[in-house]
This record gives structure tokens, sequence and C-alpha cells, in this order.
């Protein structure tokens, strides 16, 4: 019987050796990648490095996570080498209100490379999920503040099979009906980031004239739709979500009124 801990033969490992290569040779952003073969969080590893003044622009991809945490801190676990773990140490020059566009511009690239990659056309559930054309849950984004530096994680699930997934996931397989290479997904990715990320900043994180208002919207599948809200403190409301504000919370007209979340966990309601 199988060690369900160790990689299947088809999951094959990242290029170790030519990924750090292929990433930083001419980026003015990304200065270290590195990969790891199993990490208990790679966003942990990310805020304590950020605390020991680690400069901006180190990438670490986990093969596997052992103790991975997505927002509210839920868990967040993958086989071995079925997705992509990834954590970026970045810090941002930015109005400090405006560092909540970083986990929606992280979205935007990783939709952008899943389309590339993959021809899947994927949607944005704010604040920080990617959802499958059928709106199960394909990736988790988590961004962490230390300090003046934002620690921003990503959970993508590439091959992993149905019965490795919670009800409401999916995986990039399982969508396009076929092998995902992981590493085209991640160098796409970064590229699409870095690009985004640049403009963003030299804006000092101005949404609009950095176009990454624009194009998030042209992504998200929350803005329009009836939305019930759990709060962090358990409490519930409902919606329609009508805008993300200029500092990416989540504008919301209840039938008290109209509120401006700045978190909480979004589930979009289908009527009929």
């Amino acid at each position: 019987m199988s060690d369900p801990h160790l990689p299947a033969p088809d999951r094959p490992s990242l290029d170790a050796a030519v990924l750090p290569a292929s990433v930083t040779t001419g980026s003015a952003l990304w200065r270290a990648v590195e990969v790891v073969e199993a990490i208990d969080s790679t966003n942990a590893e990310l805020v304590a490095r950020a605390a020991a003044d680690e400069p901006e622009g180190l990438v670490l991809v986990a093969e596997h996570q052992q103790a991975g945490r997505g927002r509210l801190d839920r868990t967040w676990t993958s086989p071995p080498r079925a997705g992509l773990t990834v954590s970026l140490l970045l810090r941002p020059d930015v109005p400090a209100a405006r560092r909540a566009w970083l986990s929606l511009l992280t979205g935007v690239a990783l939709a952008e490379a899943v389309s590339e990659v993959t021809g899947v056309r994927t949607s944005l559930k704010w604040p920080n999920d990617l959802l499958a054309p059928d709106g199960a849950k394909l990736a988790g984004i988590l961004a962490e503040t230390a300090g003046t530096a934002v620690v921003v994680g990503v959970g993508l699930n590439v091959s992993t099979r149905r019965n490795e997934l919670p009800d409401t996931g999916t995986s990039l397989a399982l969508v396009a009906g076929g092998p995902v290479d992981r590493t085209s997904v991640l160098l796409v990715f970064l590229g699409s980031f870095e690009r985004r990320y640049s403009r963003w900043v030299q804006v000092l994180g101005d949404p609009v004239s950095s176009g990454l208002a624009q194009d998030y919207l042209a992504w998200c599948s929350t803005v329009g739709v009836t939305v019930t809200v759990t709060m962090p403190d358990g409490s519930t409301l409902e919606g329609v979500a009508e805008a993300v504000d200029w500092d990416g919370r989540l504008v919301v007209r209840t039938s008290a009124g109209v509120v401006e979340l700045a978190s909480g966990d979004v589930r979009h309601v289908r009527r009929g």
C-alpha cells in the first residue's frame, strides 16, 4: 500500500536548480527563489524572515506544506507536489490603507497565469479566492503584515484528485481535463505579479491609475451578486455587493444601509 505522504509518480517535482535563474534573471523585483521539499508554513517562515530585516523580493516555494494556514486560521493542506504553495516577501512603499489591494493584485496575477497556461477562465471571489467556472475553489490567498513588510501566500490546487479535496474545492487538472505543469503556472504568475506590483507601487498604491481596479473587477465574480458575509465576530449580513472601494474594501448594500467591509467570509447566494 502506498504512503499517502509521499509524492505520486505522476507528480513531478519543481526544478529547484533551474527555477531560481528563470525567475530572477532580468527581474527588478525577484532577487531569490528558494524551493524546499517540506515546511510547516511558507508564510510563517517569511514573516519570521521579514522580522529579521530580510529585503523585498524573496520567493519561497514548498513541495509540501505541513501546517499551512488560510484566512480565519483555517488549515490549508495539499498532498506532496499536488499544488503550488508559494509565499512572497514584499515591502511596498504605499499608504498602509492601500495594502489591502495586494491580495486582490495577487488574485488577478494568478487568474491571468491560470488562463494563459490552461485556457481555463476562472473568477475571483473577494477578497482572496480563485474559483473555477462552476464556483468551486481552486486557490486561496493569505496576506500577512510584518512591520513594513507584507507576506503574500498562495495555495493553488493543481493535480489534486477528487478524493483529496473538500466538497467545495477542485483542481486545475480536474477543470482542464488533463495534466497541468506547475512550473509554467508559477513562472507566468510571478511575471504577471511583478508587472502589476511595479505599476501599483509607482503610483503609491492607487488602484485606479495603476489599472488594477478595472482589471480586478473584470475578473471578480462577487461584485453585482447577492452575498452572505460572516464577520470575524461570527455575525452575518446579507446584501448586494456593489463595488470594491479605494482601499480594497467590499461595499455591500444591505436592508439597513451601505457597509464597507475590510474582511469577512463571503458566500455567493444563488437565487432560483
